[in-house]
């Protein structure tokens, strides 16, 4: 009887622990199935170009030591592949968990260009509480200030920059605190995904199902030319890559960035399918093995086993999906020729708000709804600086804002006169920003972000002579 129950006990522990492992698996892999875009460099091979331009509004730049830009036809060294050393971060489990999933683009090692760009980067945002979900997709070529980088340059290079020039938590690192300025919120993990690992979980899962809208060609490694018709078919991982992966299309990233938001969401039905999950809980020791050396991410066990369960108790209908698109860019053609993204903030953190909201925190607006009570929904700390030298001004605007429901902490004088009044955002809000620009026709080069959750104020207003001389306060 004693034997008996040691068998019993010890196959409790192995099941157990092949669930632990497949959950980790269905985080590891539901999170990172967009990464498998990042082999598009397979194709178009192109060193990111630099050029001198002002610094963006909006993104503080770090001080410190800034090394060279990459220039046109120049080859980088190429120090060895370093794994993130970003230290683990603790989660409670309750408090809303932000993952950057990235996907780098090894070819850059193989060629000899030096260190690897970011060819994917899709935010993913969890909250217990709410059992809501949501991910967002930012484009490569968003053309962006990268903290401690000289002048601006695509986001895909904050990655390679990290790696090259050794910032605090290497290249990871830095492509997270390039995205926190972006978006005005806090990372906790980062997750990457080898491109080997993907195609063999997708087979191993037994292919994917698709609703493909519109006729395509996709390209799989290694193989020929295929056009996937209209209407529903099942991919295998390298046909499954090559969909997500396929960038000639109308929309070029932007579409792309849709196939692979649909990726996402299929696998996730896949894994959830009644009959499928016992079999994968009785192979998961094998298929981690297999493939958990193709994941990399600074979450340990425990947390992820956490935020898998999370994942999976949330329904598909409260998992939003968002695309930094047309409407939170505007298109820009260098000196040089080349083709990026330039950021509209404001816009992109109002997508974020509608991406990650839940009640009572980033709240979405609502249709109708003016921006001054848009504004106190948000209930940013503002902190008000004179800068105009008129006596008096900080005072009153401080009394007028406080009657339309504004958060005035503070006002004073500013160290020092400016022209223009200017809204700085440390902590990413929106709403207020829209209600002071609409109120004070503050211009759209006035407003800066820069993210700082530690500041203790959310928004600085400094008052102008442009507001001293124009006001209507009472």
């Amino acid at each position: 009887m004693k034997r008996i129950a040691k068998n019993q006990t010890q196959r409790s522990k192995t099941t157990l622990l092949s669930i632990w492992l497949l959950v980790i698996l269905v985080i590891f892999f539901t999170l990172a199935a967009p990464l498998i875009a990042y082999f598009t460099f397979l194709n178009v091979r192109k060193l990111t170009a630099s050029w001198e331009m002002t610094n963006l509004p909006g993104v503080k730049v770090e001080e410190r030591q800034t090394p060279p830009l990459v220039q046109e036809g120049e080859i980088l060294p190429t120090p060895t592949p370093v794994i993130s050393s970003l230290p683990p971060v603790v989660w409670d489990g309750v408090s809303r968990v932000n993952v950057l999933v990235v996907g780098i683009d090894y070819c850059d090692w193989e060629s000899g260009e030096g260190a690897p760009r970011t060819d994917t980067m899709i935010l993913f945002s969890f909250d217990p509480l709410s059992s809501t979900g949501g991910m967002l997709s930012i484009p490569r070529d968003l053309w962006v200030s990268i903290p401690g980088i000289e002048q601006p340059n695509r986001i895909n290079t904050a990655h390679r920059f990290g790696e090259l020039y050794k910032f605090p938590g290497g290249g990871p690192g830095l492509a997270i605190k390039t995205v926190e300025n972006l978006l005005g919120l806090k990372i906790d993990y980062y997750a990457q995904i080898d491109f080997y690992a993907f195609e063999k979980f997708i087979d191993e899962i037994g292919g994917i199902e698709l609703e493909i809208p519109k006729k395509i060609k996709v390209a799989p490694i290694g193989g020929h030319i295929t056009t996937l018709k209209k209407g529903k078919h099942t991919l295998d991982g390298a046909m499954a890559l090559a969909y997500a992966r396929a960038r000639y299309t109308e929309g070029g990233d932007f579409d792309r960035s849709t196939r692979q938001q649909e990726v996402i969401t299929a696998i996730r039905k896949r894994l959830l399918e009644p009959a499928r999950l016992p079999i994968l809980i009785n192979r998961s020791p094998e298929i981690y093995q297999q493939l958990s050396a193709g994941v990399h991410t600074n979450m340990e066990l425990g947390q992820a086993i956490k935020l898998g369960l999370l994942v999976l108790q949330i329904p598909e209908a409260d998992i939003r999906k968002g695309i930094i698109g047309s409407k939170q860019v505007t298109f820009w053609t260098s000196p040089e020729g080349e083709q990026v993204l330039k950021p509209l903030p404001l816009q992109i953190r109002i997508l974020r708000d509608e991406i990650f909201s839940t009640v009572g925190a980033l709240s979405p607006a609502t249709e109708g709804d003016s921006l001054q009570a848009l504004m106190q929904t948000e209930n940013a700390r503002i902190a008000i600086f004179n800068g105009s030298n008129t006596p008096g001004l900080a005072t009153r605007t401080m009394d007028y804002l406080k009657t339309q429901g504004a958060n005035i902490i503070s006002a004073g004088d500013a160290t020092e006169a400016v022209g223009y009044t200017t809204v700085v955002d440390h902590t990413g809000n929106p709403k207020t920003v829209s209600y002071l620009v609409d109120l004070m026709h503050v211009s759209a080069h006035r407003i800066l972000f820069r993210y700082d959750p530690a500041n203790q104020t959310d928004i600085e207003l400094i008052l102008g002579y442009d507001w001293a001389t124009s006001n209507t306060l009472p």
